[in-house]
């Protein structure tokens, strides 16, 4: 393993932006320019920390993850007019036109463009050229060896997980701060002992992908290599970030890390329209700072961090996204949001993005005012029963 003396790097997402499936669709990449346009308009965001979304070896990473049949039919869905024969087999691998994951022109380049930025990231972090590496074009966990689901056509963070431990026999540390369990990378690992998955999220008994309970742990060789913790609806902070840090803890001082690799979807967040945890932005502040402190503490300073989901594209991405980027650089703002409440003021222009989409009125401060929130009236509850599950979850860990 290399070391670094560089700075952390952002990969380039402008290709990502072409994994687009309709307008309507909740996975827009106006997300990506949103985040990208307020740290410019922070000035903690320049040129010379951008690398390109390049990498070799994509075709045989995809090969690695997804099966040859799956592949082919994507190709084949990707074509401007697919034949009659591609689009019979559209619903057999979760891609109907219907569903959460429609095919569309161009798909497989689009996807397979995803899947090179998060190896562009694993690259530069491990050949030493960064400590750390950021590409919010990806963490789509969801995609299994076979079929799309929940909005991810191939799994980049497996992707790059595998490629890492094979050309650098890197024990690799997933970390999943999606909302929705990250299924597709758990069960791509789930027998492989040089692979922890962990996954925080809102119960599979009440969302998507209904997964991701504490009794499942890996199996074979690979037992004791994966972690749920499944929190309640309305779960908030305190108790959200108790189960993260008490964790993570536990994991790393058991499984020894080479490299950290984390998803950072952020719609455990109040405001997202697609799942009931009751977070605020702090969260997306305190998650990122104990994810930097255990890289170097335990993996040499080695993290590749991912994007993921996040619905509310204006109020929340951005911010969100924002704050792991400011961490991920020990950026001089840090220090002014941590101090005050609200986290400070962003810029007052922060986007000059038009669209028919855009709310009336924008956040004006990096952090929430929790304080003018409803209380949950059954926080003590969802408290104690989320402990309860940490407890069942840490019970195979050393």
């Amino acid at each position: 393993m290399t070391s670094s003396a560089h700075g952390p790097v952002w990969i380039d997402c402008s290709r990502s932006g072409s994994y687009r499936f309709h307008e309507d669709h909740p996975f827009h990449p106006v997300r990506l320019l949103l985040a990208e346009d307020l740290l410019r308009a922070c000035g903690a965001l320049s040129d010379d920390q951008i690398a390109p979304c390049r990498a070799d070896g994509v075709e045989e990473a995809l090969e690695w993850i997804h099966r040859a049949d799956y592949l082919n039919v994507v190709k084949e869905l990707s074509e401007p007019s697919p034949s009659p024969g591609a689009v019979g087999q559209a619903l057999r691998y979760g891609l109907e036109q219907d569903g959460d994951t429609p095919y569309f022109p161009g798909m497989h380049e689009a996807a397979a463009a995803v899947v090179e930025g998060s190896l562009a990231a694993a690259e530069a972090v491990m050949s030493g050229r960064a400590p750390h590496a950021l590409h919010l074009g990806g963490g789509l966990h969801h995609a299994f060896p076979d079929r799309s689901s929940g909005f991810c056509v191939y799994n980049d963070a497996a992707a790059a997980i595998s490629w890492m431990n094979r050309r650098y026999g890197a024990k690799v540390l997933y970390i999943d701060t999606d909302v929705h369990h990250g299924d597709g990378v758990q069960w791509c690992f789930y027998a492989d002992p040089e692979a922890f998955t962990f996954s925080i999220h809102e119960t599979g008994k009440y969302l998507f992908p209904g997964t991701g309970f504490a009794n499942e742990r890996g199996t074979s060789s690979g037992y004791g290599t994966c972690l749920n913790v499944p929190v309640e609806p309305y779960t908030e902070d305190e108790s959200w970030l108790e189960c993260f840090s008490d964790s993570l803890s536990r994991i790393v001082r058991s499984f020894k890390p080479d490299v950290i690799v984390s998803q950072h979807g952020c719609d455990a967040h109040a405001f997202d329209p697609l799942a009931h945890v009751h977070c605020s932005m702090r969260i997306y502040r305190e998650m990122p700072k104990l994810i930097h402190k255990l890289a170097h503490d335990y993996a040499d300073g080695r993290w590749v961090a991912l994007g993921g989901g996040g619905y509310d594209h204006w109020n929340v991405v951005p911010r969100a996204w924002g704050l792991l980027w400011l961490e991920m650089t020990g950026h001089p703002l840090l220090k002014a949001i941590d101090a005050s409440p609200d986290g400070g003021p962003l810029p007052a222009d922060w986007t000059k993005i038009v669209s028919s989409r855009r709310p009336a009125e924008l956040p004006r401060t990096w952090l929430d005012d929790t304080g003018a929130w409803e209380p949950m009236p059954r926080r003590q509850i969802i408290t104690a029963k989320n402990r309860e599950v940490l407890e069942i979850a840490l019970q195979h860990l050393g």
